[in-house]
């Protein structure tokens, strides 16, 4: 258990930012499935347009340090690849 006002406080304020990075992580999550969901249903148009709103919610994560610069890249380039398939 905390003994310093400080370890008690930083115990609070990690649960916090815990809480609020789970859900930038849930929402980047959810942009990514409207994607993959329009890919799977065959829709070139939707899958592209899907795909414009997620890339900056991917770069909004890695800004605020929820996701690595690499794995959105690589998460991105994927899902680009897979729109662009799409006959």
């Amino acid at each position: 258990m905390a003994n310093t006002p400080q370890a008690k406080k930083r115990i609070r304020r990690n649960a916090n930012r815990a809480a609020i990075n789970g859900a930038r992580v849930s929402r980047i999550r959810t942009f990514i499935k409207a994607v993959e969901s329009a890919i799977a249903a065959g829709k070139k148009d939707d899958a592209a347009e899907a795909l414009k709103k997620a890339q900056p919610e991917m770069a909004r994560g890695v800004a605020r340090g929820v996701l690595h610069k690499n794995t959105a890249s690589r998460k991105f380039s994927r899902l680009t690849k897979r729109v662009a398939s799409l006959g």
